[in-house]
């Protein structure tokens, strides 16, 4: 049986903006995919292509005839279609909008229903109405969108040629004043001529020989193999990131990379500035090495920087060195600024400019970015007494942390927030440690990064977020489920992350009442504080349960009220190694039914329990079990030592067992119940010792 042909399908623009070049793509692969399958026209897999010049999709197999359908449609229900047993209004107008007699309609589960069947039709018949599908995906990923020409049609960039095949024969589309046909095109330079294609299989062959790359992910592949022996050629290793990557590879057809020379007068420059000149507006790739190639330069996290970069060009030039001239002459202006902005900001200590954050509005409702430190400072204080950082240091870094805010540099590069302040900070005089507190300040940056390196690089970024925190919530600005302009759920996160990874061992909700307190609108109230820690509580949820956590298990420490995040984690940690074992399910199903019968008894606290009052063994040997755990508890509740309390609280498995077994609880005798109900609520009150063991599944 012969295989069903191939469906090309590529739309030929002005070149695109590179954030758009693989969503417009893939936006084309799920509209076609989607479309052939509402339709039921069989079809294989779907491969994108996409160039700054052009988004395609190949789909393997996809049949030329839809299979035969039968139309349905549900109509009024029988006791409105029909009235004395003759047609109403309403049956009538529902058998005209199917273009069918009221007679000929079915009578199915008290409604009216029509169905006919109908021929399949031609796969290139329903293409049109597929490809208008398609283009309203990738318009909903655009909202600015292009119009040229008289027409009114719009797109990302003005659209050059429609190309639509199945198998031999054109699909004929038409859109933006275009009709379909067979040609694409090669590099605009290299290879400027009209390609006529005769199938889908002749695509990427006749591309590539026209001087284009057609795979974007092949093209990201190659442009990395390209720059690494680059760099390598120069002595160093080139510092690639995925984001970047993309970025270039949706920049160029053909990549072709260069290797440009920056000025060795620029390396006395942190390499951070260099590499947010170079990659963030150039979009050119650094090169590091792991030995200082120049006296005096200082290093990154990636080494020490080499004076090379790498540029990807589009193009194979007749004259490299003029091109390589052009990159560079290109980089020298703005690291001359950058050298300019370093010089001028040095010339007087970092504290100097804390007098000019009076004037930087933090919120309008929350004062200037100075009064927002004052109170980060107070904060610091507390924080580090709780944890043991040194105070001297953690009050000094909250005392600059925001002052290269005003400097020429970080104005000019804002991504450079913090590492500037650390820098200048070092520069003036300060000590290692607080400048290591104002680089990491904004630590973790997002999920995936690290927290600060230093305790008092922690104390201080968890001092930050909880005054976000505060503030935004004291003047009713929360989140909502589509709207976060604070960012407050990364603050939160944030915090949680600090706290837990970085072994701080602080109340948390303490610490964000504290913050409220501080705050200048005056909105520190007990409803404000229980909807700050219920949205610091949700953040911890999604942490804990991305961690490995159940649900389950989350909310048996929860319940427990812990609201200092590293215990937490303990907590649940041990319950986790403990909910797997037999005793776990054994006490968590105990507890269960101890629970629910204390409720239904209206039970409270656990009373006293009088020996006197046992009728059997099983009600001593409980009472004597539960004796002994509390006492081998005591020294373990002391040292916070969870996986021990749990694992004492496993030995009360077959003595509760055999009490429920032997024992009934509700007894005539109102004193011998009430005995039993005070041995069973201390049970539940040892039960939640470390975790509510009752909510685990049991």
């Amino acid at each position: 049986m012969t295989q069903a042909p191939a469906l090309l399908l590529e739309i030929g623009c002005e070149d695109l903006p590179a954030r758009y070049v693989a969503p417009l793509a893939a936006a084309l692969a799920k509209g076609l995919g989607d479309g052939l399958g509402r339709r039921s026209v069989a079809h294989g897999a779907a491969q994108t292509y996409a160039t700054p010049r052009r988004i395609a999709v190949i789909v393997e197999a996809v049949a030329q005839q839809q299979p035969d359908q039968t139309i349905e449609r549900k109509g009024p229900a029988l006791a409105a279609a029909f009235k004395d047993g003759a047609p109403t209004r309403a049956a009538e107008g529902f058998a005209r909008s199917c273009a069918a007699d009221v007679a000929a309609l079915a009578q199915e589960d008290g409604y009216l229903v029509f169905r006919k069947a109908e021929p399949g039709k031609a796969t290139a018949e329903l293409l049109p109405a597929i490809f208008e599908e398609c283009l309203k995906l990738m318009d909903a990923l655009a909202p600015q969108r292009m119009r040229w020409g008289g027409g009114d049609e719009t797109f990302v960039r003005p659209v050059k040629w429609l190309l639509c095949l199945h198998g031999g024969a054109v699909v004929p589309l038409g859109r933006f004043g275009l009709k379909s046909g067979r040609t694409t095109y090669g590099h605009r330079f290299h290879a400027p001529e009209p390609i006529e294609l005769d199938t889908p299989a002749d695509y990427v062959a006749a591309l590539e020989a026209a001087y284009v790359q057609p795979d974007l992910s092949r093209r990201i592949q190659d442009i990395r193999g390209q720059v690494e022996v680059l760099a390598s050629a120069a002595g160093g290793h080139a510092r690639i990131t995925e984001d970047l990557l993309a970025e270039v590879a949706a920049l160029v057809e053909y990549p072709v990379a260069i290797a440009g020379r920056i000025e060795d007068r620029f390396l006395v420059l942190p390499p951070e500035v260099i590499v947010s000149t170079v990659e963030t507006n150039q979009r050119y790739f650094t090169v590091f090495s792991d030995q200082a190639s120049v006296e005096g330069q200082m290093a990154s996290a990636a080494g020490y920087l080499k004076p090379v970069f790498i540029t990807v060009a589009n193009l194979m030039s007749r004259d490299v060195d003029q091109v390589i001239a052009g990159n560079e002459r290109v980089v020298r202006p703005r690291l001359s600024d950058a050298m300019f902005f370093w010089e001028q900001d040095r010339q007087q200590p970092l504290d100097r400019y804390a007098t000019r954050l009076g004037s930087v509005t933090f919120q309008k409702d929350l004062g200037s970015v100075g009064d927002k430190m004052s109170r980060v400072r107070s904060l610091c204080a507390l924080i580090a007494t709780e944890c043991n950082a040194d105070i001297a240091i953690c009050e000094r870094a909250a005392a600059l942390a925001k002052c290269d805010l005003v400097t020429r540099m970080v104005f000019e590069f804002p991504e450079l927030q913090g590492l500037m302040g650390a820098y200048y900070a070092s520069a003036g005089g300060e000590s290692a440690a607080v400048a290591a507190a104002i680089r990491d300040q904004y630590l973790p940056a997002q999920q995936g990064t690290s927290i600060p390196a230093t305790r008092e690089g922690c104390v201080l970024a968890l001092a930050d977020r909880l005054d976000t925190l505060a503030g935004i919530f004291a003047i009713g600005q929360k989140p909502t489920a589509s709207k976060d302009p604070y960012a407050l759920r990364r603050a939160a996160l944030g915090a949680l992350r600090i706290c837990v990874e970085g072994g701080l061992e602080v109340d948390l909700r303490g610490l964000l009442d504290r913050a409220l307190q501080l705050q200048p609108a005056g909105q520190r109230d007990d409803e404000t504080l229980d909807a700050l820690w219920t949205f610091v509580v949700e953040r911890l949820r999604g942490y804990c349960t991305d961690r490995g956590a159940t649900i389950e298990q989350f909310d048996a420490v929860r319940v427990t009220g812990a609201s200092v995040p590293l215990d937490f984690e303990r907590r649940l940690s041990s319950l986790r190694a403990f909910a797997g074992s037999e005793a776990a399910q054994s006490l968590a199903a105990a507890d269960k039914r101890a629970r629910n019968i204390l409720r239904q008894a209206g039970h409270g606290e656990s009373g006293t329990i009088a020996a006197s009052l046992f009728e059997s063994d099983t009600e001593h040997a409980l009472l004597a079990e539960l004796e002994r755990v509390e006492a081998v508890l005591v020294p373990l509740r002391a040292a916070n030592d969870y996986p021990a309390m749990l694992n004492a609280l496993s030995a009360l498995r077959a003595p509760v067992d055999r009490f429920f077994d032997a024992v009934m609880v509700m007894a005539d005798d109102e004193a011998v119940k009430r005995n039993r109900l005070a041995l069973l609520a201390t049970l539940d009150a040892l039960c939640r010792e470390v975790a509510d063991l009752s909510l685990l599944p049991g």
